[in-house]
């Protein structure tokens, strides 16, 4: 129930009814006070309605779409308590002038040196009054400033080039957020994420570093290798399979060669090699090296040169076959590399290079530095 009012309201009659006057600043700072019985309505949507919704926004404290009877007391109690006199917000006029802030609450204190500092940033320092139009776009207002309270820090608001570097790579490898400005930032948690990537991906590095015969057999040609490997691997492993089958049983020789009445079929295309892919590396018989130059199937004859040329050379020495005992020492030699690659950590950083990703973890606290100036733009999120 809503107590007696000690406000003197007045009435005026409209549309055959009696609707409360609120034309004065003290009604304004008695609406809580008012008989909701007396109101004309007590709930409106925050869309669809010709009121700027921006406004409504604010105004629906608990954000649930529709503007209520204790939403318009509570944003209008607040209002009234940062101003001197309630009576300025029915004057209708463009601009608030400062002087009628009252700065001897701390809430009206930090409002006005909130519109102080957004005049002082658009150009405005010595402005008396501060409109709408002056803080409708948030972009422009933090255009100019280093740091605005919101706890993203574009490169730009570095002083230092190596520090701007690096708050440029950090976002290239973890992406960033919006700053008030507009410019795109970092925070606390991006940073952190930057640097746990950047001694997970050091850590896996020098992995490799410290047990390169094994993990690195090719040196810096290792990740080439494995890669012309592992393009084959599969065909490789069924032609010496199909050849232990026929050595069990040769009654099995046409049909594990391919089916010969897939060849008529083929005759009458335009052949360019796909076509070929399904049928074995090479012709299947018992005990038989996998050739690596003639006789082999044209649509594998490149990836079987790449494997001759990255791996069979470097690692057994030139042949012309691969005899299935020293293709099973290629697949032994190459695991640990392969088990090292699939454990990758910090690929995200990847991009940055080992050297610059060191030089980032190792250099003169570089992290910090930004870490200073996070807590810097933080320390004015209050009056922001």
């Amino acid at each position: 129930m809503v107590a007696t009012s000690t406000h003197r309201w007045r009435f005026f009659r409209a549309g055959g009814f009696d609707q409360v006057r609120i034309d004065r600043g003290a009604d304004l700072a008695a609406l809580g006070e008012l008989d909701q019985k007396l109101w004309v309505a007590l709930s409106c949507p925050t869309h669809g309605v010709e009121c700027d919704e921006k406004t409504l926004a604010l105004i629906d404290a608990d954000h649930d779409g529709r503007i209520r009877a204790p939403d318009v007391i509570g944003a209008t109690k607040w209002t009234c308590s940062v101003l001197k006199d309630a009576s300025v917000l029915v004057e209708r006029r463009e601009a608030l002038a400062l002087s009628s802030i009252d700065d001897d609450a701390d809430e009206g204190k930090r409002l006005r040196a909130s519109a102080q500092q957004i005049l002082k940033n658009l150009g405005k320092g010595d402005a008396k009054e501060i409109s709408v139009e002056d803080l409708l776009d948030t972009a422009k207002i933090f255009a100019a400033t280093r740091f605005n309270g919101d706890g993203v820090v574009p490169a730009a608001s570095a002083e230092q080039p190596a520090i701007a570097g690096a708050i440029a790579d950090v976002i290239k490898c973890v992406g960033s957020e919006t700053d008030r400005s507009g410019a795109p930032g970092i925070t606390k948690a991006l940073l952190d994420k930057f640097y746990a990537e950047a001694a997970d991906f050091a850590a896996w590095s020098k992995r490799a570093e410290d047990d390169g015969a094994t993990i690195l057999p090719l040196g810096p040609a290792t990740a080439g290798a494995v890669d012309a490997f592992a393009a084959v691997r599969a065909k490789v492993d069924d032609y010496f399979a199909r050849c232990r089958l026929l050595a069990f049983d040769a009654r099995a020789a046409i049909p594990l060669n391919g089916d010969e009445a897939a060849y008529p079929k083929l005759a009458a295309l335009e052949l360019k090699g796909d076509e070929l892919k399904g049928f074995p590396l090479a012709k299947v018989e018992a005990g038989k090296a996998l050739p690596l130059d003639h006789g082999v199937n044209p649509a594998w004859a490149t990836a079987l040169e790449a494997l001759r040329k990255s791996v069979v050379a470097p690692l057994l020495g030139d042949r012309a076959s691969l005899t299935e005992v020293e293709w099973a020492t290629i697949v032994r030699k190459l695991a640990p590399y392969e088990a090292w690659r699939g454990e990758k950590k910090g690929a995200i950083v990847e991009a940055l290079g080992l050297a610059r990703v060191r030089e980032l973890l190792d250099g003169d606290d570089t992290r910090g530095a930004i870490e200073k100036l996070i807590a810097q733009d933080e320390a004015l999120r209050p009056e922001a």
